[in-house]
């Protein structure tokens, strides 16, 4: 077998270095496209492509450790023009060839289940790792994905009109002082993936700029059949099944957490003023979240990002990270804040259950309620977090927050988790779990 060819060095002049690099790459791509696909490779192609794969990936960390700072600055005019992650990797793959996957390559991969890909969306984790990692580019990436989605200017104007909003695996209603998101895909226990991620986050914007309600609420809709029939769940986290038949694509990952999750903890940035909690503003609600039946995974994650948790006497918590093979998000960072060290560890790298109605499960939920009695609790909750008034509970969540994870905390982790998470969603451990602990293989996607 003929040896993998070396990258070539970077010398620090942007224009040569990704010409010398782009040259590589398409050399490396080109011989690996010479190889049988992934399911019929034997052992030997199986592993030149991925010494391939691996060369290939060196040599992107090498150019971007030189070149990131100055990518990212050609990508936003020298930061003054905001680009949200999932465009920003198609647009550095135009101004860098090779660096990142295009558009039609991650399509070609996206028919594929889990197992039959090759990984090219690693690369996108691998870009966003070194630009997060620069503060002044991670900051500003942070900003980007703190706006308000362009779709929720519209979608807004809607709700005001209407006073409800149906934006199909996510709903948003008006209940006196209260916007409720309410999450609904309701097939899949109102999880999460590719259909609900762009429905959640503008539902959020909505929420958090309804100038006619004071706080926001999440809640999941009514399963309309199965185990949990008539009973409303909270939230069953990925789709663990989209998830092993190739549907959830890599970026789903940054663009829910620096999205979606981070608005519900840090509100909505505007261009002009910087999110962070010293010198900038944001535009903030409290969050209640109503956890009835379970908070799985992603679901555990939100109540780690709530203002306040209302849970049922009878629902419990789960961060199954490790029977999953990825990293439950911001878990990692902010759950010890609640349980402590130990349990954390506990519940993502040894599956603990957590019952909401536990001396455990009492730091995470503030009210632990007989179901029947949700509707009344959130209803009381409510006039109790507004009683005092919006803007002095604004302020102490600002205060709160500072304290325990200032913007620049999270850019830090957000740019380990870019990284890291690219490596275990293509993960051989990942198939291997899913088929084990989850039966995946047998189950209707």
């Amino acid at each position: 077998m003929d040896t993998v060819a070396a990258a070539p060095a970077a010398t620090g002049d942007f224009a040569a270095d990704a010409a010398a690099f782009s040259s590589y790459w398409r050399q490396t791509r080109e011989r690996l496209a010479r190889l049988p696909p992934k399911p019929d490779r034997d052992p030997a192609a199986y592993d030149r492509a991925e010494a391939l794969k691996q060369a290939a990936r060196d040599a992107r960390f090498a150019f971007l450790r030189r070149h990131a700072v100055a990518l990212y600055d050609r990508l936003t005019a020298g930061r003054t023009r905001f680009v949200r992650v999932e465009q920003l990797v198609y647009d550095a793959a135009d101004a860098v060839p090779g660096l990142v996957p295009t558009r039609a390559e991650v399509a070609a991969e996206a028919e594929l289940r889990q197992s039959e890909k090759d990984g090219f969306e690693i690369d996108q984790g691998i870009l966003c790792n070194q630009i997060l990692a620069d503060r002044a580019s991670g900051l500003h990436l942070c900003h980007a994905m703190l706006l308000p989605r362009a779709e929720s200017a519209e979608a807004l104007a809607k709700f005001r009109r209407d006073g409800r909003l149906d934006l199909g695996t996510a709903r948003v209603e008006r209940h006196g002082k209260a916007a409720v998101l309410l999450l609904s895909n309701r097939r899949f226990l109102n999880s999460e993936d590719n259909a609900t991620q762009t429905a959640t986050e503008i539902g959020a914007d909505v929420c958090i700029l309804d100038p006619e309600s004071e706080v926001a609420v999440l809640r999941g809709d009514v399963v309309p059949e199965g185990k949990y029939a008539g009973r409303r769940v909270y939230n069953a986290g990925i789709n663990l099944t989209h998830l092993y038949y190739g549907r959830i694509p890599f970026l789903w990952f940054l663009i829910r957490d620096l999205g979606f999750v981070n608005k519900i903890f840090r509100g909505l940035a505007t261009p002009d003023v910087p999110p962070d909690e010293v010198a900038g503003e944001s535009i903030e609600k409290l969050w209640i979240s109503a956890v009835e039946t379970f908070a799985i995974g992603g679901g555990c994650q939100i109540l780690l990002a709530s203002d306040f948790n209302i849970a049922g006497r009878d629902a419990y918590m789960t961060l199954p990270a490790r029977k999953e093979g990825i990293i439950p998000a911001m878990a990692n960072l902010r759950m010890s804040r609640f349980v402590g060290d130990r349990i954390t560890r506990q519940a993502i790298m040894y599956e603990r259950r957590i019952d909401c109605d536990s001396e455990i499960g009492r730091r995470i939920c503030d009210e632990i309620i007989d179901p029947a009695e949700m509707d009344a609790t959130i209803a009381r909750v409510i006039d109790r977090l507004t009683g005092s008034g919006a803007v002095g509970a604004i302020g102490n969540r600002r205060a709160l927050r500072l304290a325990a994870e200032p913007l620049d905390l999270f850019r830090q982790y957000a740019a380990l988790y870019a990284r890291e998470q690219a490596w275990c969603h293509f993960s051989p451990a990942l198939i291997a779990n899913l088929e084990q602990f989850w039966n995946a293989q047998s189950r209707r996607a």
